[in-house]
């Protein structure tokens, strides 16, 4: 069973390896749990407990290995993937992922890791890369997507003063590419990611093409920088409502 399932067990997966139906396959993943030989992480889902873990909350050395079975059509990203790509040091207790299923609650706990999640439409599935933890196949935000998402939605971030710095990082990593961050942002189709990013763009990357091209892409009406931290000073140039110390930070 282990050698054909790998790190998760399902009981559709139970069903085939065994030749048996489902109920049964059911009933036999429920008296291997209650052995001790296997933990439940979601509905019908099972990870093998080491001997070593046995007495352990956490059995799974590496949580990535259940996103794609917990949260279906899924990537890592924000804060998880910067982390990822050495945009950031900071440590997050939470994984963010993003899913296309509808959720009901934005924290899910397996194997005693939280998880943040945050619905994404088929349409965002894009700028993604697979990549492989253990035998699990696992779509991960790219750099550019990452900032991206983190400049859309900055909660995803960790707040803007994060999100700045990852950004500052990214610009300085042979990966960055101010053009693809452009199509990203025009494909995500979020009028505050160019007033967020061509902001940055000119006051911390002194990125003088991509602060035009981000101009150039102004829509209509005022975003916040961070809508976790309201400001109350309007950078008319660049649309944005920005807090104190940012509006100095600009003049």
């Amino acid at each position: 069973m282990l050698r054909a399932t790998r790190e998760v067990v399902s009981i559709d997966a139970a069903a085939r390896v065994l030749d048996i139906d489902r109920p049964a396959a059911a009933k036999i993943l429920s008296r291997w749990l209650k052995q001790g030989w296997l933990r439940r992480v979601g509905r019908g889902l099972y990870v093998p407990v080491p001997l070593a873990l046995a007495g352990s909350e956490q059995v799974v050395e590496d949580p990535w290995v259940l996103v794609p079975t917990l949260f279906g059509q899924c990537y890592i990203g924000g804060w998880t993937a910067a982390h990822h790509w050495d945009l950031t040091e900071q440590l997050f207790n939470e994984t963010l992922v993003f899913t296309t299923r509808r959720i009901s609650a934005k924290r899910a706990t397996a194997q005693g890791v939280a998880f943040q999640l945050h619905h994404v439409g088929q349409k965002r599935l894009f700028g993604l890369k697979s990549i492989w933890r253990g035998s699990m196949r696992v779509n991960i935000s790219d750099a550019a997507r990452t900032m991206i998402d983190m400049l859309a939605m900055p909660e995803t971030g960790g707040g803007i003063d994060h999100i700045a710095d990852c950004l500052r990082a990214y610009a300085k990593s042979p990966t960055y590419d101010g053009d693809l961050l452009v199509r990203y942002g025009e494909q995500f189709g979020n009028g505050a990611v160019f007033k967020r990013l061509g902001f940055l763009a000119e006051m911390q990357l002194h990125d003088a093409g991509l602060s035009s091209a981000c101009r150039a892409r102004l829509t209509q009406g005022y975003a916040q920088f961070d809508p976790a931290m309201p400001g109350h000073h309007l950078l008319t140039a660049w649309r944005l409502w920005v807090p104190e110390r940012w509006r100095k930070a600009a003049s």
